[in-house]
């Protein structure tokens, strides 16, 4: 690449962490990414996904212009039908029969036009985000125990602790920034103790010094353990608890009641006596311990509870407001503690104040100069598509999420969806399973298109600038909106003409009338200039007049926003999850993310190099389960629960815990046939935060047994038939389509005519008595395409396949190998991707090892540059070493 001629500096769109991106743009017009070395929550580094965003800013299957009805109109067209269609439900219905539902992939400003009009000018409390499947019970636990949606933390905190505990988190794969940031002050002082607390041995576990695998569901028993035996051994900071807390002695009792001795909880969590106690001496022992929990904690239907057992035991030690010291939730979105500022929870108003308080109501009233602010709150997440399956919800507008494949029960949410009187879908992409649904469609800028702020796990708000013109008739989401708003006759309350005009609005809300009574407060931003919001540098809230600087760290001053000022404790009663396993649905469904994916992959499945690591749905299973339910590794099975079904690919692994299963929530309907896994997952919900127990279905599994397994790769994308399980992998110059279907072939040979054409050279193979076919096709002596059909899994490696698209002629020798589904001289198998970053296989890696080229993960660093950008892979370097030393 040639010498940037444009720096752009912006932040990442992904997770929670916030990292900042430096974007260099060059004179022949190709973009690079690197990480902002000066953004405070990465310091330059970036994660494998992060590092792609340059291969995702195309517009393959964008939506680049309004849609009604499945026919491209105007944009007056278009927003004259959502104002209209609301406007006429609104009349004949109420308030209550419209409904949004929002996202973390918002901009604060579109989050805050969203929220007003639907709370304060249509009136209605029906508005909520997809944030709420992810942190809402950390919000109920912070709002129960502080008064406020406070993260008390920084990251520097994680920089200084003596013990970190990982609770609920495989932050290796899901916030890798902070994983490296975390390993690296682990080198750097060797006496930090990490404990991970998770059911599965996950990546995580490389840094810990004890695992705890617990039994799912049982986190609050742990906890409350951990107190009475902080009380036991007299490590309660009686001051503290005295001076600044109430309902200690309540928060001990029911702790008592359930977790009476390290025995009893090693019992209930199924654990290791001596590593429960271990963990329990490590804790008392050191002041400096941050407690990092994740959806591990949060996707349960005691979630709430499960946040304040830990809380509790941070409140007890007076172990709060202190450097290297807190309760550290950690968001799984780019923009959730956005969302959570603006008030789109649908229980909440905006900046930090609540719909029941009445003096919160007449403020926000008075500020927005309106009548018809909502007192009620709106359904939350699952109730809200309940209401619109029941015909409650008439009319709903879905903004830059795609709820049919990620909520629970999703055959219900799609079936609700597709019998909505009125669906509005704001939209980056064409082609989603919510977007297809969609009776009027809106094309909405992506990232690096659009500008506006987010604020991260820290509390940090950044602001993520745009370097790319809007594409078609793409629009900012908060002019959308703003459009629709002044076409229901509320122009006066939305003339905003810059994000920066909805910014300085949102700080102005809140600091009016606050005085330092309300927890977030940016109103030292809302007076700034359209140039100082544009430069705006990475800030913590709070930020006032009198803390330009930011905040780094909350309750230094042991002040909370309580009634009384004081920190509460709350008895937890720890309660099993809802739906428990039985005989015909013996395993627990445990869903998260993996590293090189991101949520239903419209972005990450652009890039080549995400694709290549995890390529299809897995499910991950123990092999002793693996043998008691007659599976084989990297088959095929079929997962059932009482809500759906799916299938997916065997992975064996003793990091599984017995018992449970894992899977991947990422694959939707355009990349997978039956890969959408919230199909199975239940919907109960946490009764006080509304977030579902993604982390607890009870399933069955079974072998999938298929009559022909197979794969295509194809330089054109093509339409699969007869497959009735099929994987779309964007691939190098290729589409990669993993296949099995149900009924034999009569004739492979004219079915894959069928799906490839025809025309060009093929050069084919069949031995109808082991029903194998291969065949491959030239054009121009390039290979277009391949098939190979086989009655078992067990069938060629792609990575060398996948090198002969990049040959600009296929040789007599390789023509042989491909008959053969050999790899030959010249065509190395590298084996499944390891590296996403550096393109490094597995078998690349092996064989470094074992030929004694390299012994260590900075060995290997220096030959394969494996493991050197964003790090991600490191923990799979050592399995990887580890395995060959002991083979």
């Amino acid at each position: 690449m040639t010498k940037p001629v444009k720096i752009t500096k912006t932040t990442c769109p992904y997770c929670g962490v916030g990292c900042g991106v430096q974007v260099n743009q060059s004179e022949d017009g190709s973009i690079s990414v690197d990480g902002d070395s000066l953004h405070p929550a990465n310091f330059g580094r970036l994660c494998s996904k992060g590092s792609a965003l340059a291969d995702t800013i195309g517009l393959e299957d964008r939506l680049l212009h309004p849609q009604i009805n499945g026919e491209q109109v105007s944009w007056d067209s278009a927003l004259d039908a959502v104002a209209q269609g609301f406007k006429q439900v609104i009349d004949e219905h109420g308030a209550d029969a419209v409904a949004f539902y929002v996202s973390g992939q918002l901009l604060t400003e579109d989050y805050y036009v969203a929220n007003k009009l639907m709370k304060g000018f249509i009136g209605s409390g029906n508005i909520d985000t997809n944030s709420r499947l992810c942190m809402s019970s950390a919000v109920s636990g912070y709002k129960r125990a502080f008064g406020s949606d406070s993260v008390p933390c920084s990251y520097e905190d994680l920089d200084q602790a003596d013990l970190i505990v990982i609770e609920g988190s495989n932050t290796a794969w899901c916030h890798p920034i902070i994983f490296q940031r975390i390993t690296q002050a682990k080198q750097q002082r060797p006496e930090l103790k990490i404990v991970v607390i998770d059911p599965r041995k996950t990546a995580t576990c490389d840094i810990a010094d004890l695992h705890l695998p617990i039994k799912p569901g049982t986190d609050a028993v742990l906890f409350n353990g951990l107190l009475q035996y902080l009380s036991q051994q007299n490590a309660i900071d009686h001051d503290f608890v005295q001076q600044h807390t109430e309902g200690f002695a309540e928060a001990l009792a029911s702790a008592l009641a359930s977790s009476l001795d390290i025995a009893q909880v090693a019992r209930s969590c199924e654990l290791v006596e001596q590593d429960a106690a271990r963990f329990f001496q490590l804790f008392t022992d050191t002041e400096k311990v941050v407690t990092l929990y994740s959806q591990g904690i949060n996707q349960s239907s005691s979630g709430t509870d499960k946040s304040n057992s830990i809380i509790n035991c941070h409140l007890a030690t007076g172990r709060i407001g202190k450097p290297a010291m807190g309760p550290f939730s950690i968001t799984g979105q780019p923009n959730a503690m956005g969302g959570r500022e603006v008030g789109a929870l649908s229980n909440q108003l905006a900046a930090h104040m609540e719909l029941d308080n009445s003096e919160h109501h007449d403020l926000v009233s008075r500020f927005w100069r309106t009548d018809s602010l909502t007192a009620t709150a709106g359904a939350k997440a699952v109730e809200l598509f309940d209401e619109v399956a029941s015909g409650k919800i008439k009319a709903i507008w879905i903004m830059a999420t795609n709820p049919v494949v990620t909520l629970p029960n999703a055959d219900k949410v799609r079936k609700a969806i597709e019998d909505c009187e009125l669906v509005v879908v704001s939209e980056t992409n064409l082609n989603t399973g919510t977007a297809n649904r969609a009776d009027i469609l809106l094309p909405a800028v992506a990232w690096g298109e659009k500008c506006g702020t987010v604020t991260n796990s820290e509390r940090r708000i950044s602001h993520q600038r745009n370097f790319l013109p809007h594409p078609g008739e793409a629009e900012e989401d908060w002019w959308i909106i703003s459009q629709v708003a002044k076409r229901m006759g509320f122009a006066h309350a939305f003339n905003y003409q810059s994000a920066a005009d909805i910014f300085r609005e949102h700080a102005a809300l809140s600091g009016f009338e606050n005085n330092g009574k309300r927890d977030f407060d940016i109103s030292g931003l809302a007076a700034i200039s359209d140039k100082q919001y544009d430069e705006l540098e990475p800030i913590q809230w709070p930020v006032t007049l009198d803390s330009r600087k930011g905040t780094q760290r909350l309750f230094e001053n042991k002040h909370f926003f309580t009634t009384t000022a004081k920190a509460q404790l709350i008895a937890v009663k720890p309660r099993a999850p809802v739906n428990i396993t039985s005989e015909e649905y013996p395993l627990v469904l445990n869903t998260g993310r993996i590293r090189d994916q991101w949520h239903t992959m419209t972005r990450t499945a652009c890039s080549v190099r995400l694709n290549a690591h995890i390529s299809e749905p897995i499910v991950q299973i123990h092999p002793a389960d693996a043998a008691r339910w007659q599976l084989e590794n990297g088959a095929l099975a079929r997962l059932d629960s009482q809500y759906g079904n799916m299938l997916a690919r065997i992975v064996e692994t003793e990091e599984q815990r017995m018992g449970s299963v894992f899977l991947p929530m990422h694959w939707s309907d355009f990349f997978a046939s039956r890969g959408r896994v919230n199909a199975l997952v239940n919907p109960v919900v946490d009764p006080i935060s509304g977030q579902p127990e993604s982390k607890h279905t009870p399933v069955k599994i079974t072998p999938y047994k298929p009559a022909w397994y197979g794969f295509i790769m194809s330089r054109k994308a093509v339409r699969i038939d007869a497959a009735q399980y099929w994987v779309k992998i964007k691939g190098e110059q290729f589409f990669r389509y993993e296949i099995a279907g149900e009924t034999a072939f009569n004739d492979p040979a004219a079915w894959a005519k069928e799906q490839l054409g025809d025309d060009g050279e093929w050069l084919e193979f069949t031995d109808q008595g082991m029903q194998c076919y291969r065949a491959a096709k030239l054009q121009n002596k390039q290979l277009e395409s391949i098939v190979f059909i086989a009655p078992t899994h067990d069938l060629p490696a792609r990575s060398w396949l996948s090198q002969l698209f990049a040959e600009q002629t296929i040789s007599n020798e390789i023509r042989l190998c491909l008959l053969a589904g050999k790899s030959g001289a010249g065509l190395p198998d590298t084996g499944p991707m390891i590296c996403a970053c550096f393109g490094v296989g597995e078998n690349t890696i092996k064989e470094a090892i074992s030929h004694g080229k390299a012994s260590t993960t900075d060995e290997l660093g220096s030959l394969l540059k494996a493991g050197t950008n964003c790090g991600s892979c490191i923990p799979e370097l050592k399995a990887l070493l580890q395995a060959e030393n002991t083979a």
